[in-house]
């Protein structure tokens, strides 16, 4: 016998399924991550419409049955976000931010704030401006919000000295199996970071996720900031974001 549940969500990802149908991978504040299927939801009378696009900030009624995807059975927007997914540098920055929690996030677990930091991103989205100057992989707000998921999965990066020697000076590099910054006498095989770099991760970790598009990173910071947020993803989970490529 399956049960029916109302929980706070956001909506990851879509795709379709059969000729009317989406699955959803949606973010909940209840179960963590979970897989839905909204039937009917493409056809033009579906009483759902646009409210299961991706980074839609929802409450969904869920049915839970015996097979692995649960069903949608009712939805009401809490904030559509809309304004953001229609501009395409926002859209950008959003979906980096959605990719880098799908994969970071896979367990049916409760975490509650990872689930506010999720919210707060998507808040703080909407509020950027449009056309900015840097690539949407280099903004400050998806670099902070990955870096903040990363210190929620446990990997959050040493830098007030060398992982391996413990040196405070003289850091070059960021080692991703030690997680941390490393000395020049440490440093081979690690992934370069100036000053700049090492100052822009610091600033992104220790400023509110409302604050770090204000952060003025440097294209170099922002670089080398995303270098060793993408090596972390290898080393610790195996994965790239396909958004990062895009």
């Amino acid at each position: 016998m399956g049960r029916t549940y109302k929980t706070e969500a956001v909506v990851l990802r879509s795709f379709r399924f059969g000729e009317a149908d989406r699955v959803l991978h949606v973010y909940t504040a209840d179960r963590g991550r979970v897989g839905a299927v909204a039937k009917g939801v493409r056809r033009t009378k579906s009483r759902f419409g646009g409210r299961l696009e991706p980074l839609s900030h929802v409450e969904l009624m869920l049915h839970q049955g015996s097979g692995e995807l649960q069903t949608v059975t009712g939805v009401s927007l809490i904030r559509s976000h809309h304004e953001a997914r229609e501009d395409s540098y926002r859209l950008g920055v959003g979906l980096v931010g959605a990719e880098a929690m799908l994969r970071l996030f896979t367990e049916q677990e409760a975490n509650e704030r990872a689930f506010t930091a999720l919210t707060r991103f998507l808040d703080r989205l909407d509020q950027i401006g449009s056309g900015a100057p840097a690539r949407p992989i280099h903004d400050a707000l998806a670099l902070s919000f990955q870096l903040k998921l990363l210190w929620l999965s446990g990997y959050m990066p040493h830098l007030d000295s060398c992982v391996e020697c413990g040196v405070k000076e003289g850091l070059v590099g960021y080692l991703p199996s030690a997680g941390g910054a490393v000395c020049r006498a440490c440093g081979p095989g690690t992934i370069a970071l100036s000053p700049e770099g090492l100052r822009g991760i610091r600033v992104l970790l220790s400023r509110p996720l409302a604050d770090a598009h204000d952060a003025a990173l440097s294209d170099r910071a922002a670089r080398e900031s995303l270098a060793a947020i993408v090596a972390s993803y290898e080393h610790h989970g195996g994965f790239r974001l396909r958004s990062l490529s895009a």
